[in-house]
């Protein structure tokens, strides 16, 4: 049984459609898992939360139009509670930080290239299996 020019023979095509498949779903499985992700676990965790001082640089928190350093260092502050107002020292404060802006930020070339890769491997996927991708023989 001859087949035509240029036609993969089936023992050929059935590798090259494994090793594509193979070559797509890392990418496909890598690119939704990180799209997949929720995006609060780039909080800071609660036991290395910043405390009051350390965390000037990043942030300000105002209270009624002012900061709040000033108001915990002089006795200000205080948190109510059932039945007593004791007053906030700096030490009672502590702040957490939302990071996946960052995150996602640093991943996006890798993200675009899995989805270039993606557009590539699926593109010969696609030729191979419908038999548009020229196939030359061996030469002995």
């Amino acid at each position: 049984m001859q087949s035509e020019p240029g036609a993969m023979p089936p023992r050929v095509r059935t590798n090259l459609v494994v090793i594509l498949a193979v070559l797509l779903l890392i990418p496909v499985l890598t690119l939704f898992r990180e799209l997949a992700r929720p995006s609060d676990i780039w909080w800071t965790p609660k036991p290395l939360a910043v405390s009051l001082s350390q965390s000037a640089n990043r942030v300000e928190v105002i209270v009624r139009g002012r900061s709040l350093r000033p108001l915990v260092d002089g006795g200000q502050l205080s948190l109510t509670t059932d039945s007593t107002a004791p007053v906030v020292s700096a030490g009672d404060i502590t702040f957490r930080f939302n990071n996946w802006d960052r995150v996602r930020a640093q991943k996006i070339p890798v993200l675009l290239l899995y989805a270039f890769m993606i557009g590539v491997v699926g593109t010969l996927f696609v030729m191979v299996l419908t038999g548009k991708l020229a196939y030359r023989g061996e030469k002995i």
